[in-house]
């Protein structure tokens, strides 16, 4: 089956509102559901965890009536985890643990969190191979922002004090074996420690595997996100030949120039841009 275009989504930010980590616009549902049933392939990739996916995604889907032929995939934890969605929920869950952070070192992370920073952040209890760090809901960005840089500069010195190899930001510190394999990685919502491995391009490449396998492509692609790093999913099929744009509904951070289309929704930023972008897809189909 060739479809006229597929669509590779960000959860949080485009799908789910950044203030209330959920899907706040009822027409970003109705929108999925009407693409979902005319064939379109359509593959969440997120940092969020299968659980939080299940909860505040896919249970919206199911319950509106997810077609049962139609293709959605989930890849959760930048590449880590995967699942099928179909019209009963998440399908089977597989987990690359070979990309697990090492469990010392979820303990040293964690527990700092937990006993210095709970006023200002929780553990995300649902990730399998990630460490995530989550703001508050109730506690204003400035102050979070002001929180989060104190705690990963204290991760960082913590964890390459005990001779962990790690990046962040523009540090880097080398392990025993002069490797880098892990990193502290920042968004506006959350601090992640990951494998180096783990990103938006893994998870496309899982997704489109995942169609390809199933006789399912699409004429053209498009990747909708609020973060740089997002930009890496419209890499992945760029770098497969395939035609594909960008939406960036975070503009503000700085569009990327890229050797494919990289488009805004107007002034419209995160869940609004993400629900007229649908809308728009909508309109286009046959």
């Amino acid at each position: 089956m060739i479809a006229p275009f597929g669509l590779l989504l960000d959860v949080d930010g485009p799908i789910a509102s950044p203030e209330s980590r959920r899907i706040a616009l009822d027409s970003i549902v109705d929108d999925l559901l009407t693409l979902a049933s005319a064939g379109i392939p359509i593959a969440f990739i997120t940092g969020r965890s299968d659980a939080f996916m299940r909860e505040q995604v896919v249970a919206r889907l199911v319950d509106g009536g997810l077609d049962a032929r139609s293709h959605v995939f989930g890849v959760f934890e930048k590449g880590g985890c995967w699942a099928s969605i179909g019209a009963t929920g998440l399908g089977e869950l597989e987990i690359d643990r070979d990309l697990a952070v090492p469990e010392s070192v979820r303990e040293a992370v964690e527990g700092l969190a937990r006993e210095q920073y709970a006023d200002t952040m929780f553990v995300d209890e649902g990730k399998h191979v990630m460490i995530s760090l989550e703001a508050c809901t109730d506690v204003s960005p400035a102050a979070y922002h002001a929180a989060q840089a104190r705690y990963e500069a204290e991760v960082y010195e913590r964890l390459v004090g005990s001779g962990l190899g790690l990046r962040y930001r523009d540090r880097e510190a080398h392990d025993g074996l002069g490797r880098v394999p892990w990193r502290i990685d920042s968004t506006i919502i959350s601090t992640d420690v990951e494998s180096v491995l783990l990103d938006k391009n893994r998870g496309a490449d899982r997704a489109l595997d995942w169609f390809a396998a199933r006789g399912v492509t699409a004429q053209r692609w498009w990747s909708v996100g609020d973060s740089r790093s997002d930009y890496r999913m419209a890499d992945a099929v760029h770098a497969r030949g395939i035609p594909v744009a960008h939406l960036d509904v975070r503009p503000a951070d700085g569009v990327l120039g890229k050797q494919y289309d990289v488009v805004v929704e107007g002034d419209l930023v995160h869940d609004h841009a993400g629900a007229a972008f649908l809308r728009r897809r909508v309109a286009e189909l046959p």
